[in-house]
């Protein structure tokens, strides 16, 4: 495993540490001339894979709701959602390429061990809930293209692990590729949705301006904290700090420089077309079910039953489950890598390979397969909701340390953030907590 001696400003402990993702770190060439595109087109591919994120499983029930029962309306909060993801990714690559170290590894670091011990097991618990998701996301979908019983989609969707072996020792591009065909997919699933379900356009563009209903409506309010209380997924920002390292741009001052602002605007590009896809799903719903005596869609299945019937085109409900496959397939791959990052970085573990992921996909994969061999599609519709909250319990918990980290000027040197941008970090991060915050409460009235 290569270690590489700390350089990075004096505000971190100076003992040695591991590279992030060491198979893959450093892999991808970056051209020291030619022109800017070629320069862009060797950083393409970690926004991608953190976009993914912002298109699983666990966001389309929140998309589905709203469009459903408030049309268009929301589709500013999404906007708005995106907008703050775009923020913290930044501040996410910008710790990675700017000091070295991922999120996980600046926590161990930063902080004494039992603190860094108490994040890491909330990190993981927040990756596998966030895991289980994805995989029931995925089981749901093959259950609905080919009638697969829910245990045998959620044994299938495991395998994913050894898809990323593979890709992995041939090349982190290869990963970068999977990932991107399968957004084409999804993307291209929802172009054909959206065009047949014939959205209104001058509502449509009103709705990415903020509306007063949205607070003055009770159920409006509660969708719309649903989807920006989720705007960000805390694996993600460990992710990214990790991945945008796999290229090998030169590791000085001026190096990390050009590679900020090149995968800033990797990252920045990426959320715009995840957001392009969230709304879509809500506009979508907004189009076939708002008016309708079906408005009270909010399930996957409910949808994916009715879309046909009430759009009149036989591949609607087909390439809805296509969507949701591909994106369940997608949002595994990077919550595996996501897990094998936060385990690393933390612990320092020199495992193979193999066993780390393994290790990861079981803390999913066997809540998965026992509550839904227990209580079937009701059951996993409920694990669905409680990974949800064990999400919003875990964010803030990853959030603020790197808004901390990237704001400490002894941390990042040169590259700590300006005072514009911190003053904008906490702002964001107190949204963020507090509607995390109010979405638990209203989730525990519910529950007692």
């Amino acid at each position: 495993m290569r270690t590489t001696v700390n350089n990075t400003p004096s505000g971190w402990r100076s003992e040695q540490s591991s590279v992030s993702l060491p198979e893959s770190h450093a892999s991808i060439n970056v051209p020291k001339g030619g022109s800017r595109w070629r320069k862009m087109m060797a950083y393409v591919g970690p926004g991608l894979m953190v976009a993914v994120g912002y298109m699983d499983p666990g966001n389309w029930a929140t998309d589905l709701a709203g469009g459903a029962q408030f049309g268009y309306m929301l589709l500013s909060v999404i906007l708005i959602s995106n907008f703050m993801a775009m923020l913290l990714q930044h501040l996410a690559l910008k710790l990675g390429i700017a000091t070295g170290r991922d999120l996980a590894q600046a926590s161990r670091d930063a902080y004494p061990r039992p603190v860094a011990m108490a994040l890491w097991v909330l990190a993981e618990i927040a990756i596998a809930a966030c895991d289980l998701a994805e995989v029931i996301g995925s089981a749901i979908a093959l259950n609905l293209l080919f009638g697969l019983p829910l245990v045998l989609g959620v044994l299938i969707t495991a395998a994913d692990v050894v898809v990323i072996l593979f890709l992995q020792h041939r090349g982190f591009r290869y990963i970068e590729a999977l990932v991107g065909g399968l957004i084409v997919v999804i993307g291209l699933c929802f172009a054909y949705e959206v065009i047949i379900s014939r959205p209104e356009i001058a509502p449509m563009l009103a709705g990415l301006l903020p509306s007063p209903e949205i607070i003055l409506n009770p159920s409006a309010l509660y969708i719309a904290i649903g989807i920006l209380g989720a705007t960000v997924m805390p694996h993600n920002l460990y992710l990214h700090s990790s991945i945008v390292q796999t290229r090998a741009y030169p590791r000085t001052d001026r190096g990390r420089t050009s590679a900020i602002r090149y995968a800033t605007v990797d990252s920045t590009v990426s959320l715009m077309l995840a957001f392009f896809i969230n709304a879509a799903i809500l506009v979508l719903s907004a189009a076939t079910f708002y008016g309708t005596p079906y408005a009270y869609v909010a399930d996957i299945s409910d949808a994916y039953q009715l879309l046909t019937p009430v759009l009149g085109a036989g591949f609607a409900s087909t390439l809805f489950a296509v969507a949701l496959l591909a994106s369940g397939q997608n949002s595994t791959l990077t919550g595996t890598l996501a897990g094998q990052i936060v385990m690393e970085g933390f612990l320092n573990l020199r495992l193979p390979g193999w066993l780390r992921r393994l290790i990861t996909r079981l803390i999913a994969i066997i809540p998965a397969v026992i509550v839904t061999a227990l209580y079937g599609e009701r059951g996993t519709g409920e694990l669905l909701v409680l990974s949800q909250v064990i999400l919003s319990l875990q964010l803030s918990f990853a959030v603020v340390p790197l808004v901390m980290f990237t704001s400490d000027k002894a941390k990042m040197g040169k590259f700590v953030n300006p005072l514009w941008l911190t003053v904008s970090s906490w702002a964001v991060t107190a949204v963020i907590v507090v509607l995390n915050g109010y979405l638990l409460f209203q989730t525990a009235v519910g529950w007692f």
